[in-house]
């Protein structure tokens, strides 16, 4: 494999919203007690990410907020830690996963919740969406686009899609350009170089990395205001507003 490039199956994926298949353990090759420390030197800037996304959710005071592939709570903990945060669900489809979320978030009580299903379930009404490396395992455009439609179904008018994960161009220079960066991250926290680009293999079995202004675009179609508020290489925050006088259910 060049070390400048990576061939990825753009049209991989699991269901919308994964299939309860998918778990941990199979797609990283790690146990679920690994998970919390090993995703910190997978992803660059992450403890970043997830204090911007909590940052931008916080911001519309949202009651409620669900947290869609919550996996072991780590974007729900920052996201309680937030004064203006009323509570948050966690929805995944490992169970394991959130068996661990549950150890974790046990602190803040009642103020966690926690549902075992996938995001093509309904969504409960509410004042935020989150999510963090969670949508990438949507296999294409179109389908992660109906969900941004539903999401801003679900939400209050002034409420907050917040979407924390890896974007990846089209532009050929440019995404060899973002793989390079992401592998000198990997590589800057022990990981071998020719593992980092196994790794980056291995994950395209589940994972679709799509360009972020063709999500942005489809978040703006489905009646957002989106813009890209952080970005650390190919991570980045998305943060897609629903208006104040957008009437629920539109």
């Amino acid at each position: 494999m060049s070390r400048t490039s990576v061939t990825v199956n753009q049209t991989a994926g699991g269901t919308l919203g994964g299939s309860s298949a998918h778990n941990v353990r199979n797609h990283l090759r790690l146990g679920n007690e690994a998970y919390d420390e090993a995703i910190r030197r997978f992803i660059p800037g992450y403890e970043q990410m997830l204090a911007a996304a909590a940052d931008a959710v916080a911001s519309v005071s949202p009651g409620l907020v669900l947290d869609l592939g919550a996996g072991t709570g780590a974007l729900s903990e920052v996201l309680l830690a937030r004064r203006k945060i009323g509570s948050v669900q966690l929805i995944d489809v490992d169970p394991e996963m959130l068996e661990k979320a549950r150890e974790r978030l046990s602190r803040f009580g009642g103020k966690a919740r926690f549902s075992l299903r996938s995001f093509e379930d309904p969504l409960d009404p509410c004042g935020a969406v989150a999510a963090s490396l969670s949508l990438h395992h949507i296999p294409t455009l179109e389908a992660k686009a109906s969900l941004f439609k539903r999401i801003f179904t679900a939400l209050r008018p002034g409420g907050v899609f917040v979407n924390a994960d890896v974007n990846m161009p089209e532009d050929h220079p440019e995404r060899d350009r973002l793989y390079r960066y992401w592998a000198d991250h990997l590589v800057a926290n022990g990981i071998a170089e020719e593992r980092a680009w196994q790794y980056f293999k291995e994950w395209s079995d589940e994972d679709t990395y799509l360009p972020r202004e063709a999500e942005l675009n489809e978040l703006r179609q489905a009646g957002f205001e989106a813009e890209c508020m952080w970005a650390d290489g190919p991570v980045g925050v998305l943060s897609a507003k629903k208006a104040n006088d957008t009437p629920s259910g539109t």
